[in-house]
């Protein structure tokens, strides 16, 4: 069995059990593109998760809902996706799809700032994404969005104790295979709690570093008075 082909039985397994799970209001729309967007989400996960040992794994939290809600890549910006890693793949419309937050896959006309300043950082310096890709790898703890009747974006972390707990021990566990299939020893968090949930599982991965670099959302002050400038060091750019 290919490296490729024992990610997909990770990331399926995944997929089957956070099905599963029951999530209640104020959520009431839950998303997961790595089924409805699975065609860009293998392209991905063959290109750019599959790869040599000793690279850096950087980890987000869940989706946005114009990034990888759209494209099924982590940080998705339609446009980084497209045009500098190469990726454009129909894309199904999910079952629970949110009214106030419709999924056009690439299509879609908005933009995620997040993913618009952390893959331009690394298009900057890797002209070539396939040079990118032997040194870095993105990928996200938790595939699934939560949403709000509102359409706001609800994070895991700010789910109640009964929900949270079975889905972080799933998505710990799928996390844990991927680090330990890619051989990786460092990796950082995109923002905090990314960072917490690789130290839940450092030990078990056999992970050496873990760390975290500022989250690039426009919701985080710090972010937008110099986000780039301030990840470059850390990340050795």
């Amino acid at each position: 069995m290919s490296q490729a082909d024992r990610l997909r039985k990770a990331v399926d397994r995944l997929n089957k059990e956070l099905g599963k799970l029951t999530f209640q209001e104020p959520v009431t729309h839950v998303l997961n593109p790595l089924t409805y967007a699975h065609k860009p989400a293998d392209v991905y996960l063959e290109r750019y998760l599959c790869g040599p040992p000793g690279r850096t794994l950087l980890l987000g939290m869940n989706p946005g809902p114009w990034g990888m809600a759209q494209t099924g890549v982590p940080f998705g910006e339609i446009g980084a996706v497209r045009d500098w890693l190469g990726i454009e793949e129909p894309v199904s419309k999910p079952s629970d799809e949110h009214p106030k937050r419709p999924v056009e896959g690439f299509e879609c006309s908005r933009s995620e700032v997040s993913g618009r300043r952390l893959w331009g950082l690394f298009s900057d310096r890797f002209p070539d994404p396939e040079k990118f890709a032997e040194q870095y790898l993105v990928f996200n703890y938790c595939p699934l969005i939560f949403l709000e009747e509102s359409g706001r974006n609800r994070t895991p972390d700010r789910l109640p104790k009964r929900e949270r707990e079975p889905l972080f021990e799933r998505c710990d566990r799928c996390l844990t295979t991927l680090i330990k299939e890619l051989r990786i020893v460092k990796a950082l968090g995109i923002g905090k709690f990314a960072e917490r949930r690789l130290k839940a599982v450092k030990e078990s991965a056999g992970l050496l570093e873990v760390d975290s670099i500022l989250h690039p959302s426009p919701a985080n002050p710090a972010a937008n008075r110099g986000w780039e400038e301030a990840v470059r060091p850390q990340l050795g750019l």
